[in-house]
């Protein structure tokens, strides 16, 4: 499946950091949720890093914002410490979340083909409904980007 604007949250859970469930469609509102491929990664750093930097503008724009991987709890734990981020990690171990946002396919990196999850980011709205997806996300000046576009709501 792939999400489209108009689109409700889709009513999938995904785990904190700290072990608790957390239902997407119970998220304060409007939101952003990102998924990023891997914790501790160069690019993956650099975005939580670029979100938990912009947070104090987010929050200001009445905008909560989550970042989703498949890293276990535990994973997102020491992540979010290492890097001091103040961005909200939900861990999606099982792929519901990824499927239900359509980022989980086939990626190429080198020449070789695997499964992963798209770089992607989602906006919705106070209504619950998907204001913009920006897909196949490139790091830099994206977290701005999508803050101006928030700002814009």
């Amino acid at each position: 499946m792939t999400m489209v604007e108009g689109d409700a949250m889709p009513a999938v859970s995904a785990v904190t950091a700290d072990g608790a469930s957390v239902a997407l469609d119970t998220l304060p509102l409007p939101a952003v949720v990102y998924f990023y491929p891997k914790d501790d990664t160069p690019g993956c750093t650099r975005e939580a890093l670029d979100f938990s930097a912009l947070g104090e503008k987010f929050a200001a724009a009445g905008v909560s914002v989550v970042g989703v991987s498949k890293d276990s709890p535990a994973r997102h734990a020491k992540f979010a410490t290492k890097h001091d981020l103040s961005v909200r990690l939900l861990s999606d171990e099982s792929g519901a979340v990824c499927d239900a946002f359509g980022t989980w396919g086939e990626k190429t990196l080198y020449g070789k083909t695997y499964m992963g999850i798209e770089r992607a980011t989602f906006l919705f709205g106070a209504d619950g409904r998907l204001v913009r997806a920006w897909r196949k996300v490139k790091v830099p000046g994206h977290a701005e980007a999508v803050l101006e576009a928030a700002q814009g709501l």
